[in-house]
Protein backbone atom coordinates (compact mmCIF):
# COMPACT_ATOMS: atom_id res chain seq x y z
CA UNK A 1 0.00 0.00 0.00
CA UNK A 2 1.30 3.52 -0.75
CA UNK A 3 0.64 6.83 1.02
CA UNK A 4 0.38 9.69 -0.66
CA UNK A 5 0.00 13.02 1.07
CA UNK A 6 -2.41 15.74 -0.70
CA UNK A 7 -1.29 19.63 -0.71
CA UNK A 8 -3.82 20.73 1.89
CA UNK A 9 -2.64 17.81 4.33
CA UNK A 10 1.22 19.08 4.09
CA UNK A 11 0.17 22.27 4.57
CA UNK A 12 -2.32 21.67 7.86
CA UNK A 13 0.49 19.38 9.22
CA UNK A 14 3.00 21.40 9.06
CA UNK A 15 1.29 23.49 11.74
CA UNK A 16 1.21 20.85 14.12
CA UNK A 17 3.05 20.19 17.54
CA UNK A 18 5.89 17.88 17.26
CA UNK A 19 4.26 15.98 19.49
CA UNK A 20 1.39 15.70 17.07
CA UNK A 21 3.56 14.87 14.42
CA UNK A 22 5.46 12.27 16.25
CA UNK A 23 1.30 10.91 17.10
CA UNK A 24 0.47 10.84 13.65
CA UNK A 25 3.48 8.48 12.23
CA UNK A 26 2.81 6.39 14.94
CA UNK A 27 -1.46 5.96 13.52
CA UNK A 28 0.17 5.91 10.19
CA UNK A 29 2.80 2.97 11.16
CA UNK A 30 -0.25 1.37 12.60
CA UNK A 31 -2.69 2.08 9.89
CA UNK A 32 -0.34 0.47 7.17
CA UNK A 33 -0.16 -3.09 9.63
CA UNK A 34 -3.68 -2.98 10.21
CA UNK A 35 -6.25 -0.25 8.95
CA UNK A 36 -9.00 -1.44 10.61
CA UNK A 37 -7.10 -1.35 13.93
CA UNK A 38 -9.41 -0.36 16.93
CA UNK A 39 -7.31 2.38 18.67
CA UNK A 40 -7.81 4.12 14.66
CA UNK A 41 -11.54 4.34 15.29
CA UNK A 42 -11.62 4.08 11.10
CA UNK A 43 -14.81 5.30 9.78
CA UNK A 44 -16.58 6.26 6.94
CA UNK A 45 -17.52 10.42 6.58
CA UNK A 46 -20.74 11.57 5.41
CA UNK A 47 -21.96 14.66 3.87
CA UNK A 48 -18.98 17.17 2.79
CA UNK A 49 -16.57 14.37 3.14
CA UNK A 50 -19.03 11.49 1.48
CA UNK A 51 -16.87 8.99 0.21
CA UNK A 52 -13.66 9.31 2.47
CA UNK A 53 -12.90 7.73 6.03
CA UNK A 54 -11.32 9.46 9.32
CA UNK A 55 -9.03 7.63 12.24
CA UNK A 56 -8.12 9.54 15.30
CA UNK A 57 -4.61 10.28 15.95
CA UNK A 58 -5.14 12.40 19.49
CA UNK A 59 -8.27 12.69 21.73
CA UNK A 60 -8.85 15.54 19.05
CA UNK A 61 -6.70 15.59 16.10
CA UNK A 62 -8.06 13.55 12.91
CA UNK A 63 -6.85 12.37 9.58
CA UNK A 64 -8.93 12.27 6.90
CA UNK A 65 -8.18 9.73 3.52
CA UNK A 66 -9.62 8.44 0.49
CA UNK A 67 -8.54 5.36 -0.94
CA UNK A 68 -7.13 5.02 -5.06
CA UNK A 69 -6.64 1.24 -5.69
CA UNK A 70 -3.60 0.62 -3.75
CA UNK A 71 -3.17 3.96 -2.62
CA UNK A 72 -3.94 6.09 0.45
CA UNK A 73 -4.02 9.71 -0.16
CA UNK A 74 -4.47 11.85 3.02
CA UNK A 75 -6.25 14.78 2.51
CA UNK A 76 -6.70 16.80 5.84
CA UNK A 77 -5.23 16.61 9.31
CA UNK A 78 -6.96 19.14 12.22
CA UNK A 79 -8.84 19.13 14.88
CA UNK A 80 -12.34 17.65 14.69
CA UNK A 81 -14.32 20.87 15.09
CA UNK A 82 -12.10 22.66 12.48
CA UNK A 83 -12.67 20.01 10.30
CA UNK A 84 -16.78 18.80 11.20
CA UNK A 85 -18.12 22.46 12.69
Amino acid sequence: MKIKLHKNFQKHYIKLTSSQKKKFKERRDIFLQDEFNPILNNHALKGTYMGYRSINITGDLRAIFRRNNEEIIFVAIDSHSNLYG
